[in-house]
């Protein structure tokens, strides 16, 4: 009997497998199956699944793909973009959350955005894409901020990071085909701060939270700083948040020059001939970041609302907004406009010819502020050196902005002078610069920014910046009147022409020096047979020959000269170099102000052998190292020491020692 069964069993077996195949996937076959099976996932599948969106990988992220599934919507018409018909379906079905659903049609909504055809977007009379921008920020403002759980309840999920991402992305969009479309109507929110414009069926409220450059007028572009890469910064700094981060580009060129020479294609700006200029001025492509407000108390309202204020801010000044009595982290960039400006500003070549006294090179110098002039925060002073220009501070100045304590406490003013000019005559115009500036900004000289300000040099802007911290009274003096014999008359003629030049004080305020790669006691290179060579090729500008003629070189008029003289007896930048100017002899011993606090940073090419006989390449030991210097650092390096990892942290450590010193002396 039980040999019957197990035969009828087994027959079984057999027939059921050709019948359920026959039936085609029933219930049946499913019944002899596991319901559930599993498929071994990568980690980087893994992360891609968690994290991948439309904005990252082109396609729908999982989370937006369940919920579409969990609504019953078809799944292949949600995913093609050119229909809303799913955005309709979703925003009515029934069963889900209102914080699934909020950021499932945040993405849908910015897939169908960037699906619409770029020429279209770009058109001033096109209004499609920036309705979908738009309800692409609203959704996602709703997700955030009218949900059940607040944004700091769900700091730490994946899907929160991307919704924000997608709403700033949309305000990013929004916000430049807003400036492409109205960029006329602009110019009055700049300058009274607010303004209300009707596009596309939105009222919108402008507000002007930050303040472009000084004279800039208009930004002529507004750039977003996720489709900038730069070469030749070693690292983008931001913070991430809420908002979008843009690059306000205005025209403003205050180089005293002519426009030199470019490629095809090069976006540098054309200047008229010898156009003056001020002294001074802010960098011009300050960073924003831009914020849609939607005035709504309620998700409901939200939905159905078309008014929205958008503030323009500055990340340098505020780092966070308050959100319906949230605190939100405010994203900004720090590096975007800075490096903007360097690419397009053409210092490269304008420093050469500047050097070589060309028509293109500039003739006198000029301080560009990196933000809007902040009272509460301590100048850092940059100073280049021979034939340079800002861009050498390119990454020193880039890894200050993106220390946040160094941000909060420092902003950096960069001087571009001409380095054809002898060392003693850019020292005392760079002097003037800066005591002018700071009376302007600063009349009464009660604002911390006036106070306890770092000088930065490099090369023969060390040799500045020591001057800068120095005393003369008569040292300089003895060196002018060297092989000059003039009568009492002339002597008296000669002080009141150049006693600015050559009699000083230590400025006022300066606190802290770092001189890196200084050649305080001058390089032999400088008197060399190439350096000579190069020397000759170098002219004073016209104006400064006429104005230190008389002064330094009587005897030539005397002799009957009635024009600016012989150019070599007026000693050059190269001059001042040679480690046997007369000039760098009695610069060299100086007194440095015992109020000030310096540190030296040095190159050697090679770490092998004695360090008192070793060199940058340019510039040696002996000629860098000054003793007394609260610190020296000694970096394998040429000559271009400061543009190195380590010189580049031992600024940061310097300054970080700084205001710590200041916090401890401030509790006591």
């Amino acid at each position: 009997m039980l040999h019957i069964f197990s035969m009828r069993l087994f027959r079984l077996f057999l027939i059921v497998p050709v019948v359920a195949a026959s039936l085609g996937g029933c219930g049946i076959l499913r019944g002899f199956q596991p319901s559930v099976t599993i498929e071994r996932v990568t980690p980087e599948a893994y992360i891609a699944q968690q994290r991948g969106d439309i904005l990252t990988t082109g396609k729908l992220s999982d989370q937006t793909m369940q919920a579409i599934r969990v609504t019953g919507l078809d799944l292949g018409a949600c995913a093609a973009p050119s229909t809303d018909a799913c955005i309709s379906a979703l925003s009515n079905s029934p069963g889900i959350s209102d914080e699934r659903r909020l950021s499932a049609l945040a993405e849908l909504w910015l897939q169908y955005a960037m699906s619409l055809p770029q020429a279209a977007a770009a058109r001033r009379d096109s209004q499609n894409s920036f309705t979908a921008w738009m309800e692409a920020a609203r959704h996602a403002y709703g997700y955030l901020f009218f949900t059940g759980r607040s944004p700091g309840e769900r700091a730490f999920e994946d899907r929160q990071t991307q919704v924000r991402d997608w709403y700033n992305y949309a305000v990013q969009q929004a916000t430049t085909q807003l400036f492409l479309a109205s960029s006329n109507q602009y110019a009055s929110a700049a300058g009274e701060g607010r303004l209300t414009l009707l596009f596309s069926g939105w009222t919108l409220h402008i507000e002007m939270n930050v303040r472009l450059p000084e004279n800039a007028g208009l930004p002529q572009e507004l750039l977003p700083a996720s489709s900038l890469n730069f070469k030749g910064l070693r690292s983008t700094y931001r913070r991430d948040g809420f908002g979008a981060e843009l690059v306000a580009v205005t025209r403003q060129q205050p180089l005293i020059a002519s426009n030199p020479p470019h490629d095809a294609g090069e976006s540098l700006p054309k200047m008229p001939q010898r156009r003056r200029s001020p002294a001074w001025s802010e960098m011009p492509s300050p960073n924003i970041t831009v914020v849609f407000r939607f005035n709504a108390q309620n998700l409901e309202t939200l939905l159905d609302l078309h008014e929205v204020t958008i503030s323009v801010h500055d990340p340098l000044v505020e780092s966070e907004l308050s959100i319906y009595g949230q605190r939100v982290p405010l994203s900004g960039n720090f590096t975007a406009g800075y490096g903007l400006w360097l690419a397009r500003s053409g210092f490269n070549r304008q420093s050469l010819y500047s050097l070589f006294g060309g028509e293109q090179g500039i003739e006198r110098p000029h301080l560009y502020m990196m933000q809007p002039f902040d009272p509460g925060r301590r100048i850092i002073l940059m100073l280049h050196g021979l034939a340079s220009s800002p861009e050498a501070w390119v990454n020193v100045a880039n890894e200050i902005l993106g220390d946040e304590v160094l941000r909060e406490n420092f902003q950096i003013w960069q001087v571009y002078y001409p380095t054809n000019i002898p060392v003693a005559i850019n020292h005392a115009s760079i002097r003037r610069l800066l005591r002018d500036a700071l009376a302007n900004f600063d009349p009464e000289g009660n604002m911390p920014a006036s106070h306890d300000l770092v000088v930065l040099g490099h090369s023969m802007g060390g040799m500045i910046a020591r001057l800068m911290v120095s005393s003369a009274d008569e040292q300089l003096w003895q060196w002018a009147m060297t092989q000059r014999h003039l009568d009492p008359a002339s002597q008296d003629r000669m002080r009141r022409r150049l006693d600015p030049v050559l009699r000083f004080e230590p400025f006022p305020g300066v606190e802290t020096a770092i001189f890196i790669a200084a050649p305080h006691r001058g390089t032999s290179v400088a008197g060399g047979r190439l350096a000579r060579w190069m020397a000759s090729f170098v002219t004073l500008p016209r104006a400064i020959l006429q104005s230190i003629d008389e002064a330094l070189v009587p005897e030539a008029r005397a002799a009957g000269s009635a024009s600016p003289t012989n150019k070599r007896a007026i000693p050059t930048s190269i001059d001042n170099l040679d480690e046997r100017d007369a000039f760098v002899r009695a610069a060299a011993d100086l007194p440095i102000s015992t109020h000030v606090r310096y540190h030296s940073v040095i190159g050697r090419m090679r770490a092998a052998g004695p360090l008192h006989a070793s060199d940058d390449g340019l510039v040696p030991y002996r000629s860098s190292h000054l003793a007394g210097a609260a610190s020296e650092k000694v970096i394998v390096s040429g000559h271009s020491v400061q543009e190195t990892a380590e010189a580049i942290l031992e600024v940061r450590r310097i300054l970080h020692e700084n205001l710590a010193a200041r916090r401890l002396h401030q509790d006591r």
